[in-house]
């Protein structure tokens, strides 16, 4: 079970974020904070209750939930469509990509809460935005940052699985790989960074990084770059390939149900578990980057103006907040484009 009760330097951490996103001039001009406020304004409290009680059950979820809303916005934009099912005589969908299936997590909460939505306020808040409400709402509970979320997506009618891998970076990609793949959506390499520190809750399957650890290259059996005690323990925990079984183990063990930036530490020291994760330490363009959000250097220069006495814990929880709600932003469905669908699984009816 997670603590639902923040700590007093989380507390602080939030209040902090809630001032500095009053303003949602990081989202699309065409969102905006309390969209749904006059037509349903229960809207993001239903979402919250459904999301604190699947997080209370299961610390997991909230990672599952932010990760499913960063593969939607990566693939069409933040349109929902990364929930849509696969359907008989079409192509799979996204959410059966092996990219995404079996790693996503959290659909039945997302369900739960449009359920809940339709009944209140039938045909009227988006998928796409359940899904960025209830990454919002993970972060707080797992890490006590908490954001305003701008609204008013609508949702996409079109899923293809093999859109995925064309979009989301894969955890063998290196700092300039990372930095592309990112830049095509929008977001700086500061962000890139920024947005990585979500690997400090959840977890990964063996297979996403046993070649680092058991056949590594022509010169190297294990990846020189990984603690040798770490990857020892790793050992204990994924089989040597080929394996009938793929496990899963904490991205971040230090702190693996606590949104923290604990995880920037564990990269500086040789500890990140991903390719994805320890290349931005490797690199010389983001080791900076790293140093700031693991609160080694108080004197790193943001992109943007803030200026406080806080540490660099609270300067990457206010780092994160931001990054989200502008990857939030990329390519929205808004107006009268896409649909308002009944059935986050389905698209409606024409």
């Amino acid at each position: 079970m997670v603590d639902s009760a923040p700590n007093m330097k989380l507390t602080m951490v939030s209040s902090l974020v809630m001032i500095i996103l009053s303003i949602s001039s990081l989202g699309s001009a065409s969102l905006q904070v309390g969209f749904y406020s006059s037509t349903c304004p229960s809207a993001e409290a239903i979402v919250r209750r459904a999301v604190n009680k699947a997080i209370s059950l299961n610390p997991g979820i909230g990672a599952g939930l932010i990760r499913t809303h960063f593969h939607d916005c990566f693939v069409r934009g933040c349109d929902g469509s990364v929930l849509l099912a696969s359907t008989p005589g079409n192509p799979p969908a996204e959410r059966d990509n092996f990219i995404n299936n079996p790693s996503l997590r959290g659909f039945e909460v997302i369900e739960d809460a449009k359920s809940q939505l339709e009944s209140a306020c039938p045909h009227t808040v988006s998928c796409a935005d359940i899904i960025a409400f209830a990454a919002r709402d993970s972060a707080l509970k797992l890490g006590g940052i908490n954001y305003d979320v701008p609204s008013g997506r609508r949702d996409g009618r079109v899923s293809i699985g093999d859109e995925v891998p064309q979009n989301v970076p894969a955890p063998t990609f290196n700092v300039d790989q990372l930095v592309g793949n990112f830049a095509r959506k929008g977001l700086s390499a500061d962000e890139m960074v920024t947005l990585s520190g979500a690997h400090s809750i959840g977890v990964s399957h063996c297979s996403s990084f046993s070649k680092r650890l058991y056949s590594f290259n022509d010169t190297y059996t294990q990846d020189p770059s990984m603690d040798p005690s770490y990857a020892a323990w790793l050992k204990t925990k994924c089989p040597q390939p080929p394996s009938n079984t793929d496990p899963t183990v904490a991205l971040d063990a230090a702190t693996p149900i606590r949104l923290d930036n604990k995880y920037y530490k564990g990269v500086i020291n040789h500890r990140g578990l991903l390719t994805s994760d320890q290349t931005l330490w490797s690199s010389e363009s983001t080791r900076q980057m790293v140093i700031s959000n693991a609160n080694y250097n108080h004197n790193y220069n943001y992109n943007y103006k803030y200026n406080n006495n806080n540490n660099g814990a609270s300067n990457w929880a206010v780092k994160f907040a931001m990054a989200m709600v502008h990857m939030g932003s990329i390519d929205v469905l808004t107006g009268s484009d896409g649909e308002i669908r009944t059935d986050c699984s389905f698209v409606n009816r024409q």
